[in-house]
């Protein structure tokens, strides 16, 4: 499953929820943006909150932006019903 995020780095704690513009799924990490720290850290965060291994979660694009696009691998029906929680906050 592809998925549109935002991260934002530099943030009080790490936490996966809520949307920015029209579908981009809002990442918040402790970590700055800094020589990819942000970009890692924001992989780690969204393994975690869809309950997947790091290695299931691959940056496709985006590596220096915060607007970036991720691919996850699992059980696309699964994926889909978090998303959807995720999405609300």
């Amino acid at each position: 499953m592809r998925l549109a995020i935002r991260v934002r780095p530099g943030s009080s704690r790490e936490y996966v929820g809520g949307t920015y513009g029209d579908s981009a799924l809002v990442v918040r990490v402790c970590a700055p943006a800094v020589d990819g720290r942000a970009t890692e850290a924001a992989l780690r965060a969204v393994a975690s909150a869809f309950g997947v291994r790091r290695g299931d979660v691959r940056l496709v694009s985006g590596s220096t932006s915060r607007d970036k696009v991720i691919e996850i691998e699992g059980d696309e029906e699964k994926l889909a019903e978090c998303v959807t929680r995720l999405r609300v906050g």
